[in-house]
């Protein structure tokens, strides 16, 4: 089992599967004890997604006790949870991907964002790329390894970075940049100095400041009562001091008036919190610190991840008329059925026969 499959294992059995079972024998686990368990978790307010999660992991349990003999009848037959929909594929359009690059804070986190919706690559691969995984004479990159962030207790060294000498599928697979890409990555290599197996992409060694944008109260609306029966404005002092309110408005507003302080020397300063990291970017840091801010200094309001980048790199290709196969391959996908999803999506990007690679070249040029 991959160490990130346990360490996701581990925490649906702790969480779900032990308080539930933990004070009964498999034997004594029928078919009726396990819908009971689905009931309790649906109307607890688990998501279908989890719920599923749950069920399907415990059904692994029951399949390998059954193999194994220590059952002979398998609890999790029949067992129906609640239809989990499938979202929808987010898709980047060339004009909100121009107003996100343009609002990153930096040239390394740029020169990332442009490598992913240039190469379609998941975060792990992108966040292990190495400068020797590119052949800047012909533009192919080769995908050959993915990078994991694990709990230290999961970590065989105790650490949190671990790469895997793989992609997903366990395949390599090899892809061709476009010659503006390639000539930036160049450019990163040689004013940095990077060896071949020096990562491409690393943490800042000065971090950039948090792009703090506050909304205007006023048009928040005003908190739930308090024990007194009063009412403040969402995103305000008040709102989250005497209100009580620890939403996400309220919350950034009393962050951004601690950071005022402590710049006016005003309290007691502290020392930011270290990037526990060996070199890799850890994906919450990018997306906390960089992507988010940039997210609203473009005025995206709606939830867009890096890996929808991905998404849009497929999405372009295939509007622009290019063949299912090859995408399948260029992204790394296990199946077919997974590429044509990408076909259905009513957010396709119109790319008026362009490749995905000439469209990022319209923006950075």
């Amino acid at each position: 089992m991959e160490l990130s499959t346990r360490q996701s294992y581990t925490y649906v059995i702790n969480k779900y599967l032990l308080p539930e079972f933990r004070s009964l024998r498999m034997i004594e686990i029928m078919p009726g004890t396990v819908r009971d368990f689905v009931r309790k978790m649906h109307n607890d307010g688990a998501s279908p997604y989890v719920v599923d999660k749950a069920r399907t992991i415990l059904s692994a349990i029951f399949t390998t006790a059954l193999n194994d003999q220590v059952i002979f009848l398998h609890p999790c037959k029949g067992v129906k949870v609640p239809p989990a929909p499938r979202k929808p594929l987010v898709v980047v359009t060339l004009e909100q991907f121009d107003a996100i690059h343009r609002a990153l804070p930096d040239a390394i986190s740029r020169l990332l964002v442009e490598t992913a919706i240039e190469s379609g690559l998941r975060w792990g691969e992108l966040a292990e790329l190495r400068a020797g995984d590119l052949d800047f004479a012909t533009g192919i990159l080769t995908v050959s390894r993915t990078v994991v962030e694990l709990d230290p207790k999961f970590h065989p060294d105790g650490g949190r970075f671990l790469v895997k000498p793989y992609p997903k599928t366990t395949k390599y697979r090899r892809l061709k940049l476009s010659r503006q890409v390639v000539a930036r990555i160049s450019a990163h290599v040689g004013e940095r100095r990077l060896g071949a197996d020096d990562l491409l992409f690393t943490v800042p060694a000065d971090p950039p400041p948090r792009l703090v944008v506050l909304p205007d109260p006023e048009t928040l609306g005003r908190t739930e009562p308090n024990g007194a029966g009063r009412r403040y404005r969402h995103g305000t002092l008040t709102g989250y001091s005497l209100g009580k309110c620890h939403c996400e408005h309220c919350r950034a507003a009393y962050a951004h008036y601690r950071a005022a302080r402590r710049l006016e020397g005003k309290d007691d300063p502290r020392r930011g919190r270290p990037i526990d990291t060996d070199g890799h970017i850890p994906r919450g840091w990018f997306r906390e610190r960089v992507w988010k801010p940039a997210l609203a200094a473009a005025g995206i309001d709606r939830r867009v991840r890096i890996h929808d980048l991905r998404h849009a790199h497929a999405s372009w290709l295939l509007s622009g008329g290019a063949d299912l196969q090859v995408v399948k391959e260029r992204l790394g996908h296990g199946s077919l059925r997974t590429t044509e999803r990408y076909l259905n999506s009513r957010e396709l990007h119109q790319a008026g026969g362009e490749t995905a690679g000439h469209q990022v070249a319209m923006v950075l040029e």
